[in-house]
């Protein structure tokens, strides 16, 4: 058997997605910017993904910017609002320890430019408060930038509560809602959300599709220059195909959100379950508020690496954290926030389901994994020195 359960990583793309780009290749693939029939059949067409995408978002069309993906649209939003916070003096942006690193790495370079960027501690389920949000926030205080929910652990923020708080505080807000959209209800305008980033290869669209929501009133700022392409901000030619097919796939998840989120949830409650039992391992995340799909786990005594490896000899695929960094040897940033040791987060594994999944895969699972971590912890000196007692478990049972 076969088990595809890295469902964080990226999806497969729907029947219903493939479908409706297929038009966009063969017949109505003229350039949108084009003024003749074939280019006005596509703007149209173009124009209509977008208010069905912000109608979903509780936004408004004018607010919706297509980008290549999460990583531009985080990247954007982010270098938007400092722009705009810069010309009046205001260099001070309020963000968490965990965010993904494509909004890391673009806040470490702004503090380059000049920025100061306090990193809000998420405890140790990996969340924080609007009364966090509300302390960090100063009179030079740009923009808030607070993930939806958490790529690798699966907890999921008061972004309501902090968008408030933002809102109050006449601050700018950001989410970066990459893992949220498409899996739990998402309203900008309900969550006092000023912009927000979205990838459409999270919920069953094709990848290198994403969008940038910025409120209006908002200037955006370009990352690249070029064409005329979504009024001016974004240039070089939509991908209609590929927006066809995200646009397709959101209306697909939020039609199905609900019988989805509890065929997951049972699943993931019954994977949770199961790992509990192994000794020395520890659920990383808030237990309750977290992703219908997402389980993640660290076993004491063991490599990463090595479990993926062998789980993937034996047909499961999963992830020993983001797909971004999948390659490093270094320790989930994530889980070294949510105060997890060196030894104890090198030992990680991320489990991420979606609905085509299956009961019997979940069984598998089940079986498989306990049985690696067994082979893995008979062949580890750490191991026996824990066993041995000349060490001490740092994961109690």
């Amino acid at each position: 058997m076969r088990v595809y359960a890295d469902n964080a990583a990226t999806t497969k793309v729907s029947r219903r997605a493939l479908e409706a780009m297929m038009p966009y290749y063969e017949t109505i693939y003229g350039n949108p910017s084009s003024l003749h029939t074939y280019g006005q059949e596509a703007k149209e067409a173009l124009e209509n993904a977008r208010e069905r995408i912000a109608k979903h978002l509780g936004a408004s069309p004018r607010e919706i910017y297509f980008t290549s993906g999460g990583t531009e649209s985080d990247n954007m939003a982010i270098r938007s609002a400092a722009a705009m916070g810069a010309r009046k003096g205001k260099k001070h942006i309020v963000s968490t320890a965990f965010e993904h690193h494509a909004v890391l790495h673009t806040l470490k370079k702004l503090e380059k430019e000049g920025f100061e960027v306090t990193y809000l501690d998420v405890g140790s389920v990996g969340t924080v408060t609007a009364e966090q949000v509300r302390q960090a926030i100063r009179p030079d205080t740009a923009l808030v930038t607070v993930m939806y929910a958490n790529n690798e652990i699966g907890s999921i923020l008061p972004i309501a509560e902090i968008g408030a708080v933002c809102r109050e505080k006449g601050v700018l807000f950001h989410t970066d809602a990459v893992q949220a959209v498409g899996h739990i209800p998402v309203n900008v305008e309900k969550e006092h959300i000023d912009l927000l980033s979205l990838s459409g290869h999270k919920f069953h669209g094709p990848r290198g599709t994403g969008v940038m929501y910025i409120r209006k009133g908002i200037a955006p700022l370009n990352l690249m220059e070029g064409g005329a392409q979504e009024r001016n901000r974004r240039p070089g030619t939509e991908n209609l195909p590929a927006i066809m097919g995200m646009a397709e796939a959101l209306d697909e998840a939020l039609e199905h959100m609900e019988e989805n989120t509890r065929k997951i949830t049972a699943m993931r409650d019954k994977l949770i379950e199961g790992l509990g039992k192994i000794p020395h391992s520890v659920l990383n995340g808030d237990p309750v508020n977290r992703l219908p799909g997402n389980v993640s786990f660290c076993f004491e005594g063991i490599e990463g690496e090595a479990m993926l490896l062998l789980l993937d000899a034996e047909g499961v695929c999963v992830s020993s954290g983001s797909a971004c960094t999948s390659g490093s040897l270094d320790p989930s940033h994530v889980l070294l926030a949510i105060g997890r040791p060196h030894e104890i987060a090198h030992g990680s594994v991320r489990l991420s389901l979606c609905e085509t999944n299956t009961d019997a895969e979940v069984d598998h699972i089940l079986t498989v994994l306990p049985a690696v971590i067994d082979r893995l912890r008979s062949m580890s000196p750490v191991w026996r020195d824990l066993q041995n007692g000349k060490r001490e478990f740092v994961i109690k049972d």
